[in-house]
């Protein structure tokens, strides 16, 4: 398949060659709502560049806190963990505040390595990643546990309410250990960042963030605004550096100025050939930015830019103050091949300052949001209920709450509640009876109280279990409106009592 070609409409390639006014993060924080939680920690730390980490029990309900017994680590947030049971289908979830209609970073970290000192240690968990209703990825850090080192995966989402929530989900088809979490940092974008993204329909997975020839450490806060993180990507033989006066607010996606002081340039009359990313990708569409600026003082070199042999930016006036191109929708696939090539008249060879590659994958459905609403305020009457009753109640799909079962149809609608034997204590509230596609509801063998809610609005209902509770009232009328309900059986206390099995109606 070819790779996607500039769009009049969409605009899929741009040269940024004037300003754009946008204001820089402050060097002292991070804005709007924003995250850095150390995962099951008791007290607030701070880390070398003086970023203060929170505790996370302020946003989970689940899991159990853990110290990791290695001594040396410099990063105090890989000194505790939070894992989460073992409960195949189950996905549990951070529930965090945010602005609608932004866009957040998102960047959890797993550092598996003390865990795995022991050639008797179990392998490494692999579970899923989810935000809100989308799957995200699977992480795997066995390979960074061998080596003792920490595994950070980072995405953008948007945000569709006032919460987002990310979650880690307990995959079947996976290992047969616990999930856990290290540190979750979510930190909203400028509007500018990444914009040309579809983020309604889209998300962003990072593939890679690269600093070309630089022999130094990771770039991050405070010198990235988001903390984003580029890594170094060393190589004597095309590496220079320099000092440049390179604004950031220059740039759509604010990269940090420093990322333009180390480059690779090409030798004299011949092209500048990289491999990069440097991970084969599967066949489909990436988001593509690439940065450039001329190591030179006021001075300028053109040149043509072509990824894997296909033209991706010809005549690329590159001057001093700097310049990025990017892609929404490039096609790549296997290992990667950035050529730049001089063009006539240009003098002076080509070269690449930075660059950034994401997959793109799409937002997943919701559960209609009168359903969500209906079953906050049923989770709210109740007590005892289970670990996973955050995030989206039906999706992604395999990951309902348990004892929930969803409909998938043109609007994602909960037609099913089997809450028997859980345990459950306090009352049903009333707005159950806004899950209007309901067909079962069986509540029995659990301890709760109150009277029985008027159904009548459950056009749908078939089968309603309630016995072996602590009801009390008289059984509403309006049953006997519901034309559809086929099965009642049920117990109220001593003074009001009900025993009725209907197996059919006329």
């Amino acid at each position: 398949m070819l790779p996607a070609r500039p769009l009049l409409v969409a605009a899929a390639v741009f040269l940024l060659l004037l300003p754009v006014h946008v204001a820089i993060v402050a060097a002292q924080g991070f804005r709007g709502f924003s995250y850095l939680l150390n995962c099951g920690a008791a007290s607030p730390t701070t880390d070398s560049r003086g970023l203060r980490w929170d505790p996370d029990g302020d946003y989970v309900s689940a899991g159990t806190p853990g110290v990791v017994s290695l001594s040396g680590l410099i990063n105090p947030t890989l000194a505790t963990l939070r894992t989460f049971p073992l409960r195949y289908g189950a996905k549990f979830c951070y529930e965090l505040p945010v602005d609608r209609n932004r866009r957040y970073l998102i960047r959890p970290t797993f550092f598996y390595g003390a865990l795995f000192a022991s050639s008797s240690a179990p392998p490494p968990p692999v579970f899923d990643l989810i935000v809100d209703g989308t799957f995200w990825t699977a992480v795997n850090t066995t390979d960074d546990a061998l080596a003792g080192a920490a595994s950070s995966y980072e995405g953008v989402f948007p945000a569709s309410g006032r919460n987002m929530s990310f979650c880690l989900g307990v995959n079947p088809d996976y290992t047969d250990a616990r999930p856990f979490i290290s540190a979750l940092q979510v930190i909203q974008l400028d509007d500018s960042v990444y914009n040309a993204t579809d983020f309604p329909t889209s998300a962003m997975g990072l593939i890679a963030r690269t600093k070309f020839g630089s022999t130094g450490g990771i770039e991050r806060y405070p010198n990235d605004s988001f903390d984003r993180y580029w890594q170094p990507f060393p190589d004597d033989k095309h590496a220079v550096s320099s000092t440049q006066n390179v604004t950031s607010a220059d740039f759509w996606n604010l990269p940090p100025p420093d990322v333009f002081n180390t480059a690779f340039i090409a030798e004299q009359d011949a092209p500048l050939v990289l491999q990069w990313p440097p991970v084969p990708l599967q066949n489909d569409s990436y988001y593509v930015a690439l940065y450039f600026a001329d190591t030179l003082p006021d001075n300028s070199r053109t040149f043509d830019v072509y990824i894997n042999d296909y033209l991706f930016f010809k005549d690329l006036n590159v001057t001093s103050a700097g310049l990025s191109v990017f892609a929404t929708q490039w096609i790549l696939s296997g290992l990667t091949t950035i050529i730049l090539k001089s063009a006539s008249p240009s003098a002076l060879p080509p070269l690449i300052n930075a660059g950034e590659v994401f997959g793109l994958f799409p937002v997943g459905r919701l559960t209609y949001a009168r359903d969500v609403l209906a079953l906050e305020s049923i989770k709210k009457s109740l007590q005892n209920i289970p670990e996973d009753w955050n995030g989206d109640p039906c999706m992604p799909s395999g990951y309902s709450w348990t004892g929930v079962t969803c409909d998938e149809g043109s609007k994602i609608r909960v037609i099913s509640l089997n809450f028997s034997s859980m345990s459950l204590s306090g009352f049903l509230s009333p707005d159950i009876a806004k899950l209007t596609a309901l067909t079962d509801i069986s509540l029995a063998h659990n301890m709760l109280s109150g009277p029985i809610p008027n159904l009548s609005n459950l056009r749908n209902l078939q089968r309603l279990h309630l016995q072996e509770n602590q009801l009390s009232g008289s059984v509403p009328e309006t049953l006997g409106t519901i034309n559809t309900l086929r099965e009642i059986s049920g117990e109220l206390t001593e003074q009001y009592r009900i025993d009725i099995h209907i197996s059919a109606r006329e």
